[in-house]
């Protein structure tokens, strides 16, 4: 039998942090109803609007339907020898916010994007599941329902999400569960609570957690503004700790997804921007192919009634193909606090991308 409910976890889809995916990250509000310390929605940005059923499923078809050229949307500084993958159209779908449970019409928009064929359909929740939403949603519309969590225990988790935050989110778990819901959770990784990320590998296995999802802190949103807090994790505490808790967390047969963050000497470093199709959609159009550049406004599209519209340079895009030292362009400009420099000033090592994570199964 727990053969059997392992060989469930893998087959179940949801988002993809590899080459050749498709993954559509639709922000249908930015609004929630918790300040998390490291949240990253940027409301001057993103916008603050609630989209509407009818907006929502105009953009859902357009984004669906479309066949982007990546190509032609990274621009002339492409090499003609540069090799761009013609990225598959099966397409996995992630409803966000802010809360995305807040909006109303949520429940319609998992039902269109079944209508349209998605490959996966995923929400992501801070565990409050607004207007009766395990109501008005049957297990088999979704995927995965996955919750954030980032502490084993209030004591932890509360003085990053607020308070009694764990105690609604484990709560609501459990009842998804009993329910029939497949239940994944994320962890995102700062310097508050990696020393107790093992002692989530017991809490996840009490919980019925199908799938883990380690992240690492982006220093994006409300976090950017507070370079004191110190929040980044350096080389040597994060591969003291992540992967033997991935591999721990595998081996109890639950699935793990998680970023390499700090490359080794030999190895490649690969952008998801030139090798996988990610679009981050928020509610005011627009739409980021790279989330580290989601608090500035140099999204590679936009999006409304004409369908998709590539905007005017500068875009993120036109730096995807940079080859720097320190590997990821955009961690050099953006997050210089994940690299540190030998005595010559070259990288100790390289920043691998965000959106290629290692799954351990």
């Amino acid at each position: 039998m727990a053969e059997q409910e392992s060989l469930m976890n893998i087959e179940k889809r949801t988002v993809e942090f590899s080459p050749h995916s498709r993954n559509i990250f639709f922000h249908i509000l930015t609004q929630c109803n918790l300040k998390c310390s490291h949240c990253y929605i940027n409301p001057e940005q993103h916008g603050t609007t609630v989209l509407d059923k009818e907006t929502i499923f105009e953009w859902l078809r357009i984004l669906v339907e479309s066949e982007i050229d990546l190509r032609q949307l990274l621009g002339p500084h492409v090499a003609p020898q540069v090799n761009i993958p013609k990225i598959p159209q099966e397409t996995n779908v992630i409803f966000l916010g802010g809360e995305p449970t807040l909006n109303p019409h949520l429940p319609d928009a998992i039902s269109e994007a079944q209508r349209l064929g998605c490959r996966s359909i995923t929400v992501d929740s801070n565990g409050y599941l607004f207007h009766d939403f395990l109501e008005k949603v049957s297990p088999d519309q979704l995927d995965f329902l996955s919750f954030s969590l980032d502490g084993s225990k209030p004591a932890v988790n509360d003085p990053i999400r607020g308070e009694g935050v764990f105690d609604v989110c484990t709560r609501n778990i459990r009842k998804a569960v009993a329910k029939g819901f497949a239940t994944s959770l994320i962890f995102t990784v700062s310097s508050k609570n990696i020393d107790d990320l093992p002692n989530m590998v017991p809490l996840l296995r009490e919980l019925g957690i199908e799938r883990f999802f380690i992240q690492v802190i982006g220093i994006r949103g409300r976090s950017a503004g507070d370079w004191a807090s110190n929040l980044q994790v350096d080389r040597e505490n994060w591969n003291r700790i992540v992967p033997e808790v991935a591999q721990e967390v595998a081996s109890s047969g639950i699935p793990v997804t998680y970023p390499k963050v700090y490359l080794d000497e030999n190895e490649e470093f690969a952008c998801a921007g030139l090798v996988a199709d990610n679009y981050f959609v928020f509610p005011n159009g627009r739409i980021y192919r790279c989330p580290l550049c989601e608090d500035y406004p140099i999204h590679s599209l936009e999006i409304g009634h004409k369908g998709l519209m590539p905007r005017p340079p500068v875009r993120e895009s036109d730096l995807f193909v940079l080859d720097i030292p320190e590997g990821c362009v955009l961690n050099k400009i953006l997050h210089p606090g994940n690299i540190r420099y030998d005595e010559h000033g070259r990288p100790e090592s390289r920043i691998a991308c965000c959106m290629l994570k290692e799954e351990l199964l």
